[in-house]
């Protein structure tokens, strides 16, 4: 995927809110990346433009060489929330986007079965979504996002509402899930450990209008354990992904 100078501005009372500015980048294939920065700063905003939900004010977005103007089945995304059907089981919620493609039930139940093993959830296909816990739910919308075999992953903080244990759980098991699928992974986190500790890169972005400020190599060793938390290297990065987002100086104020 390669972004060229694009930017982003939505109308509002005060006139024209500018979300993103002349933001730039390139990803490589089976990378893992992450996007940090401020609250409000268009992290989410971004997502949405890679995602071919939000055509850029200006600017582009390839997705392997052509031109992206609108969503397409190379690209998977999981929001914050799992937004699943409540009346639709685990399988039949997975199965939906194959539904809606007119795939035949048997083929659609037969991918979904392999998706529901590859996030763990054996056992839980026909749960509805109030008997399965938050963690569950996120892995249900990880399949769901798999289900066309997209080329890209895009995460907009798919772990940002769980518990500290269960959000630590969920990215190994991202991970896991990443080593056996090798996608591309896009992530937008607001958590600087979660991001030096998941990907191959940190992309840092400034206050609005967001704009690529930084963008830092995670050269930790994989696979990653709970251990790498611990090891100087990543304190070290960590630390130059915080001072780069600049949190150390504002909280100095």
């Amino acid at each position: 995927m390669r972004v060229e100078h694009v930017s982003v501005t939505f109308p509002s009372s005060q006139g024209e809110l500018g979300a993103l500015e002349d933001v730039s980048l390139q990803v490589r294939q089976g990378e893992f990346i992450c996007v940090v920065g401020p609250s409000g700063c268009g992290k989410s905003t971004l997502l949405r433009a890679l995602g071919g939900l939000l055509p850029p004010t200006s600017g582009q977005v390839y997705l392997r060489g052509e031109l992206l103007d609108g969503p397409s089945a190379s690209l998977g995304i999981v929001f914050q929330k799992a937004n699943l059907m409540p009346w639709r089981t685990a399988i039949q919620n997975v199965t939906l986007p194959l539904e809606v493609q007119g795939i035949n039930a048997s083929e659609a139940r037969g991918r979904a079965l392999d998706l529901i093993c590859l996030v763990g959830l054996e056992g839980f296909e026909q749960s509805l979504p109030h008997e399965l816990s938050g963690g569950m739910a996120q892995r249900v919308a990880i399949a769901r996002a798999l289900i066309y075999d997209p080329e890209i992953l895009l995460l907009d903080e798919p772990f940002g509402s769980l518990d500290a244990l269960t959000r630590e759980r969920m990215n190994l098991e991202l991970l896991r899930i990443w080593r056996v699928r090798r996608k591309t992974v896009i992530m937008v986190t607001h958590n600087i450990h979660e991001a030096v500790f998941l990907s191959d890169r940190v992309l840092v972005m400034s206050k609005r209008p967001g704009r690529i400020t930084a963008d830092l190599p995670v050269t930790l060793p994989r696979p990653r354990s709970p251990r790498t938390f611990y090891h100087q290297a990543f304190i070290t990065l960590a630390r130059r992904v915080r001072e780069a987002v600049g949190w150390d100086k504002d909280a100095s104020r």
